[in-house]
This record gives structure tokens, sequence and C-alpha cells, in this order.
């Protein structure tokens, strides 16, 4: 093991050694001319040697290539294809090969080893070495040698590739100079006619690229109109479609506009960015940094835009629909496909329609000052329909036109079913109100014996539809009057706050029809199937009574009322809103529809006592159970046909 003065030591000449090649890494870097080295040399060197050169000749094309690399350098850096790969592409299509006769003598594949070795050297031309020369001594001495005509056709491929790089890059003077050396080849002549011509359009040219190059520098890419870069390369190509200056010009001038595009984005202004894109697509289109600043664009525009919605989403959870509104439209005009916005835009128009809830959803509110709920809620959908009956509809009262059209433009929720006795019971208990029937005393009940209603002084909310106690809390109440109805739903507004009341007629009828135009909701006649509690001719009493006018062919095993919800809901999700029992509405009653309000709310005359009762009962003839049917009947009556449900404003 060394000695820790021995580990000392060579630690401290492994530095001193550090840090020599490092100075001389960064004099080599900054002051390359100390080792000897012109990096103007380096840079512009080709990698094709042409043979033998004097001195002032190789020291004059150096200086050619740079004043050429000079005027490149002003303008966009350029791309070419090395020797080998264009040569490569040329093939052996223009080559003109004999049959040969006889092998090779000894002395001519003596020629074609130097001459395969002067190839390889890039030893093209200049002197009897040149690899030309030495294929052309082979031929001479054997005419018919493949190997010397395939070897004098690489030797001319190879000059053409590089006479055609030297114009690429507008290098005239070199291009000259191995012009001459390839006339000197044999079949030749085609190459030469076609290179000469574009050796005279590169003179043309070449003062075009110089002011192209200029106004690159000067930042007139694409403007003004008249005296820009890009006008200027157009005009290039209309004269040389290949070039390859005036191509890389042309990208140069899309980057350019790409900036502007990405500076545009950086000061959010998406519509700049969005003309830059144009424009730089009309340029060069499809090209790959097109697509990369597309992506660009398109990534920034989508992280704002899903802030922006971001910023939406918090102004409609604080209930400022306005500001939400204001935002989503930003977002949407950021980018019209950002995930998310679909959905908020439901949102949005639920929370301005239907204060956030849904179509068809159904809720319940609860009590804020006692424990309980309201009862089941379901949100009815904003729309238009025809209010009334049409005029050749079978049954149609005058009371029930003219037909008009409604708009209901707010969504609402109505109760689900029928309010219940023992929904009717909790509010009696809890409020301590006391109901028509029992302040006034009675109602109107079906009566067994006779069929018909009578009077009973008895009979109460309490009671079912014949007077006796009734046995289900589930069953709808019966026997209340218009005011014990809206006294329920004042009562409900205070337990929750809410804006609770009954609805009106043009609500009540649009919510019963479900979106539907038929005579009732399910059709034109007859029930395919148990719908409602209606009157059906296979229904009986307890007694064998039967419908005098009924549905035919129609049995739901009911005589009076049912539990609610025991048959099938409508369209909009509401139970028993045709049969089972009629029900009060908001509204007065008038004869006719004329001068009827068509906003969809209540038609209500100060001090009126006939108020309007909507939709069929257990005993209601066919007729009476038309979605357009209507009737009027004094608020303080108590009928064991007549219950309710209620509203709730959103």
């Amino acid at each position: 093991m060394p000695s820790k003065e021995t580990v000392r030591r060579q630690r401290t000449m492994g530095g001193a050694i550090g840090v020599v090649v490092l100075g001389m890494a960064l004099v080599y870097h900054f002051f390359p001319r100390v080792f000897h080295v012109d990096p103007t040399r380096v840079a512009t060197q080709r990698g094709m040697n042409l043979g033998p050169v004097s001195a002032a000749s190789n020291g004059a094309r150096f200086q050619a290539m740079a004043g050429a690399q000079a005027e490149l350098d002003a303008g966009p850096p350029l791309t070419l294809a090395p020797t080998d790969v264009i040569v490569a592409r040329m093939g052996n299509k223009n080559a003109h090969l004999p049959e040969q006769l006889s092998a090779d003598t000894p002395e001519v594949e003596a020629l074609l080893e130097r001459a395969g070795k002067a190839l390889r050297a890039g030893q093209l031309v200049g002197d009897k070495d040149g690899a030309a020369a030495l294929y052309a001594e082979a031929l001479k001495l054997k005419p018919d040698s493949r190997r010397a005509a395939q070897g004098m056709y690489e030797v001319r491929a190879r000059l053409v590739a590089e006479i055609g790089q030297d114009i690429a890059v507008g290098d005239a003077d070199a291009a000259g100079e191995l012009l001459g050396s390839l006339k000197t080849l044999p079949n030749a002549q085609d190459d030469v006619t076609q290179l000469e011509t574009k050796l005279k359009t590169l003179a043309q040219v070449r003062p075009m690229l110089a002011k192209a190059a200029s106004l690159l520098q000067q930042g007139k890419v694409d403007q003004p109109k008249g005296n820009n870069a890009l006008e200027v390369y157009r005009e290039v190509q209309q004269l040389d479609p290949e070039n390859a200056v005036a191509g890389q010009g042309i990208s140069q001038v899309q980057r350019a506009v790409l900036d502007r595009a990405l500076a545009a984005v950086a000061q959010n202004d998406f519509k700049g960015a969005n003309d830059a894109l144009t424009e730089a697509g009309t340029i060069v289109p499809g090209s790959q940094q097109l697509q990369d600043v597309q992506g660009r664009v398109d990534g920034i525009r989508h992280q704002r835009a899903s802030g922006v919605l971001a910023q939406a989403r918090s102004a409609l959870d604080a209930g400022n629909l306005t500001l939400a509104q204001q935002l989503a439209e930003q977002a949407k005009e950021l980018s019209a496909d950002i995930p998310g916005l679909n959905d908020f835009q439901e949102r949005l128009t639920n929370a301005r329609l239907y204060a956030s809830y849904k179509p068809g959803q159904v809720f319940n509110d609860r009590y804020v000052d006692l424990p309980g709920q309201t009862p089941a809620m379901v949100v009815v959908p904003t729309g238009n329909f025809a209010m009334g009956a049409p005029d050749d509809e079978s049954g149609r009262s005058d009371s029930e036109s003219p037909q008009h059209q409604m708009t209901i433009a707010k969504g609402f929720a109505m109760a689900r079913a029928e309010v219940s006795i023992g929904q009717f019971r909790e509010f009696v208990r809890a409020s301590g109100y006391q109901p028509d029937s029992v302040k006034l005393g009675g109602a109107s009940v079906y009566d067994e014996r006779s069929g018909a209603l009578r009077d009973d002084p008895d009979a109460t909310w309490q009671s079912d539809y014949s007077g006796r106690t009734a046995s289900d809390d589930k069953l709808p109440v019966v026997n209340v009057s218009w005011n014990d109805a809206k006294a329920y739903a004042d009562w409900l507004s205070q337990r929750t706050g809410k804006r609770y009341r009954l609805p009106s007629e043009a609500e009540f009828e649009y919510a019963l029809r479900g979106g539907t135009t038929t005579r009732y909701w399910w059709g034109n006649g007859t029930p395919p199937r148990k719908v409602e509690n209606l009157t059906g001719s296979g229904d009986r009493s307890q007694s064998g009574r039967r419908w005098s006018n009924a549905f035919a062919n129609y049995r739901d095993g009911y005589w009076g009322p049912a539990p609610v919800m025991s048959f099938e809901a409508n369209p909009y999700g509401l139970y028993d809103i045709d049969g089972n029992v009629s029900e009060w509405v908001q509204d007065c009653w008038h004869d006719s529809y004329i001068r009827a309000p068509l906003d969809g709310g209540a038609w209500v005359n100060p001090g009126c006592s006939v108020r309007v009762v909507r939709g069929g009962s257990w005993g209601s003839s066919p007729e009476q159970v038309r979605s357009a049917y209507r009737q009027g009947a004094d608020g303080s009556v108590r009928n064991g046909r007549v219950g309710f449900r209620v509203l709730r404003e959103l």
C-alpha cells in the first residue's frame, strides 16, 4: 500500500495536469491560431480531394468558398446530402457499359487498381495520377473493359454531384472549375449542358438570394409588401424551382412567422397566434416546424382554456351565473373542444333554469327548524306546448278554447305524487292548522248505495272517499279545500326556506301532458296497460256496481283512490297526474282562455272564490280525463274525489 506522502504527491500532480489540459482546451477553443489551426479552412474545407493543386490555387479556392459561405451565413443554414448519397441515388441508369469479350490484362488490372485507389482517395481529375486519367488509359488499352467503363462513369457521377452541390450553395467559381474537368470526360455532354444551364441560372438568382438574405437580417421576412424576403425567395423559385437556398430561406421565413405566433400566445393574443399560424401554413404547408408550433400553441391554448374554465366553475359554485357565462365563453373562444366544456354548459343551463338541478332529477328538501322533509319532488323541463283542446277533439268544451301556445321558460319541480294523508297529518300536527273539513264541518263523499256523492257532516280530511276513517296513510288526502291545499304549501315554504305553492293551471297541464299532444298522455284511447287509477269497464265496487261511462276493457283493480304511486309515471316522472284524485291548482276560474297569460303563470283575480280543478280522478269519465279538461269549484269545497300536489319554484 503506498504511503500517505506518495498519495498526496499523486493527487497534486493529477490536479496540476488537469489544470494544464483545461487551459489548453480553452486556448484552443478561443485562440485556435496558436495551434496553427485556420478555423475558416476547417469550417469550409471540402470533403472531396480533386487531386494535387498548387498552393496559390488552393488558397484561391478557400477564398472563394469563404465568400460563398459568408453569403450563406447571411441567410438560413443549408442541409445538403453527402456526395456518396447523391451518386447512389443517380445509380447506373446512364452508364453504357461495353460487353467484355476477354479478361483484363495484367497491365490493365494494375491501372484499374491504381484508379480505384485514386477514386477512393478523392483524386478524380487534375493529372495523370487522377482516377479519370487512369481509367481512360485502361480503356485505351482495353476498350471493352467493364470495370474501366464503370470507373469512368463513377468519376463522372461524382463530378456531377459535386458541381450540383457547388451550385446549390451558390459557389459559382468552384462549379465552373469542376465543369471544365467534366467536359474532358467521355459521354458527359448531357450533364454538361444541364449544369451549364443551372450555372447560368445561379448567376441570375445569386444577387436575388443576397437581397433576400439581407431582408431576412433586417426582419423584413414577409412584410412590407413588395419588399420582403418571402417574395424574393418565391421569385428565385420561379426561376430555379430546385434552388436549395431559396427553399431553406422560405423555411426560415416560416420560422419567423411561427415565432410571431408564439410571441402572440405569450401575450394571450390567441387570435393573433391563429392568424400567424394560418399565414405560416400558406408558406410551407404541412412542414414539421409548423406542426410542432401548432402543437405548442394548441397545448398552451388548452391549458389557458382549462384555467379559465376552472374559474368559471368557481363562479358558478359561488352563484355568479353572469360571470360564469362570461368565463365559459372565453374558454370556448380559446379552445372550443376543451374537455368538460359541454358538461359545464349543461351545469350552467341547469343553474339558470333549474337552480343547478337537472330535468327529471328527484329530490327532497329538508326542514330547517325541525326533523322531516318535503314530499319527493321531480324537476320538470322547460318548453312550449299548445294549451287547451283543438277544435276537432271529441268532448271538447268552450272553456278549453281557444287553444294557444304557452311557454314554460323557467324550470320548476312538482311533487311526484299527490299529497298523502300521512304527509298532511304531519302538517296539521306541527302547525296546529285546522282544516276546513273540521272548521266548517263535513265533506262530499261517495255513497255506495246510490252510486253518487252525498254530504257527510262527519267526514274530514282523515276520512277516505266514502267518509270512513282512512286505513292507509299512503292514500291521497281528500276532503280538503283550496285553502287547505294552499296552507300546506305555505307551511312547506316556512319549514324549508324555499318557495312552495300550488301549480298554475298552465304548469299543471304542461306537466300532465309530459311533452305529448295526444288526447291523454298515454295516447288517444283506452290505455294499453295499467297507467292510472281510472274508471274502467272491468272495475267493480264492493256491492258490484259498474261504471256507466268508462274506458272499455280497462281494469285497474280500484274503486276509489289507490295508495299514491301505485301505477305508472308519465313521461315527466309524475304519478297519478291524470287519475286517482283530481287536484286543486292556483288559478281562478274563467269560462275560456281569452286574454289568458302566455308565460305559464297563474291567472288570478283578486277576491275570486271559484278555483280551477285539473286532472282526472278514480270516478271521472273518459271525457273528464282528457289532458285539456278543466272544471271550476268553489274554493271551500271538500270532496272525496279532489286532492292536491305542490310545486316548488327553482
